[in-house]
């Protein structure tokens, strides 16, 4: 009886529900073949993307209103830059975008592409927030790989944790890179993967806070399969 009247009781509570709409790792390029300018530029970019009004507009429309950020920098180690902090406004916002540009250069070396993103896996796995979806948000200017796990291989193992991984190149001038030709395509093979999982491009320097604002937009929206089998269709 009494076990009849515990199963029962099980069966009545709750389930754990989420605490957020989306876990967002910003997977950011500190390689060395980024210069400290280019560094700063980056974070520029994410920093003005995270504090546009399309942006939070695009947050307030989740089902929670707030999504959960953390900005981490890879090269052949991986620096937690801003720790995870939820945006639900302005206010929360300019705070990250102020911690953003202030923090010194912490990683270094050549790429280590694979363990960049089962560092943002570890990230997602082991902080206290609990997002309705999880999602690595990549960007780079090169697809090598010169230490750790194999990039397949760690883009497999975050896909099958329920994790979409997508993808931002930045496309230097000597990169011919448009898709099927260059930088675009290796990470549509490579990187990209899980539910609705896409490519947007900074086809310059110049266009690059754009691409980000845009790519901001369709994940914290899950629009990117719609957009995705959009382009398919054109």
């Amino acid at each position: 009886m009494r076990r009849t009247a515990l199963a029962l009781s099980l069966l009545a509570a709750p389930a754990a529900a989420q605490d957020t709409d989306l876990e967002l790792v910003l997977l950011a390029d500190a390689s060395g073949s980024i210069t400290p300018a280019e560094l700063m530029f980056q974070r520029e970019g994410y920093a003005q993307a995270i504090t546009d009004p399309e942006v939070l507009a695009a947050i307030g429309n989740t089902a929670y209103g707030e999504i959960a950020v953390t900005y981490v920098e890879w090269a052949a180690n991986q620096a937690q830059v801003v720790d995870w902090t939820r945006i639900a406004g302005l206010e929360d916002a300019e705070a990250f975008a102020e911690d953003l540009m202030v923090q010194p250069r912490q990683a270094y070396g050549r790429n280590a592409i694979g363990a960049a993103l089962l560092e943002a896996l570890r990230l997602m796995e082991e902080n206290e927030i609990d997002g309705w979806r999880r999602v690595i948000d990549f960007s780079g200017d090169s697809a090598g790989n010169w230490s750790g796990p194999g990039i397949e291989e760690a883009r497999d193992m975050v896909v099958a944790q329920g994790v979409t991984i997508n993808a931002l190149p930045i496309l230097r001038p000597d990169d011919p890179g448009r898709a099927q030709g260059g930088l675009e395509a290796i990470y549509e093979q490579r990187i990209i993967g899980g539910l609705g999982a896409f490519v947007v491009t900074a086809d310059s320097r110049e266009r690059f806070a754009e691409a980000v604002k845009r790519k901001l937009i369709l994940e914290i929206s899950h629009s990117g399969m719609v957009e995705k089998r959009q382009a398919a269709a054109d």
